[in-house]
């Protein structure tokens, strides 16, 4: 992160903006099955990680006289909780919404706003990266109305979707924002 910003800051001569949407959705198992390992894992990069973004780039942002972070978290963890086996996961996105309005006061004063984009299920690759176990001992039965994503009609929304609210975070459009969630799930966390 370190090199990754002196390369930034000497190329362009200042952050503005910084999005932290580095994220895995880890092991998802019954509580007593969940290894420490495995929660270590998905605690060290999706929390660990947004702390050490954030860490790494606001003196950047000060120095530039303020800016705008987002940190993409999840509809798991903020607005539902009915993901079998998810715990590791949903610890790391409840904790992520917690930093943003945590450190919306404190960088308030150096100009710096913080929000959290919050994704219901968006057509993306992130399956790759998870192991789920046993989820027969952790699901709860559910009958959607149309498939999960009432907006449009059980399919899951497109990376452009979060694309285009962060855009708008970053902008000065939502100069008046910070410490908010923002939930794009298409109604999605409504149902659950």
């Amino acid at each position: 992160m370190r090199a990754a910003v002196a390369t930034l800051i000497e190329r362009y001569g200042r952050l503005d903006v910084v999005v932290a949407n580095a994220g895995i959705n880890g092991v998802w198992a019954p509580i007593d099955d969940l290894t420490l390992d495995e929660w270590n894992k998905t605690i060290l990069v999706n929390l660990t990680g947004t702390f050490l973004t954030i860490n790494t780039t606001v003196p950047a942002l000060k120095a530039s006289g303020g800016g705008s972070i987002i940190v993409v978290s999840s509809i798991n963890g903020t607005r539902t909780f009915t993901t079998p086996g998810a715990t590791a996961y949903t610890a790391t996105k409840a904790g992520q919404v917690a930093m943003v309005q945590q450190l919306a006061l404190e960088l308030a004063r150096n100009h710096i706003r913080i929000n959290a984009v919050c994704p219901g299920e968006i057509d993306t690759n992130i399956e790759a990266n998870t192991s789920l176990r046993f989820e027969e001992e952790t699901a709860i039965p559910v009958i959607w109305p149309e498939g999960q994503v009432p907006i449009t009609g059980g399919r899951p929304g497109r990376s452009e979707d979060v694309a285009d609210v962060i855009v708008f975070l970053a902008s000065d459009k939502a100069r008046h924002i910070t410490g908010s969630p923002i939930w794009i799930d298409g109604g999605q966390g409504l149902l659950r």
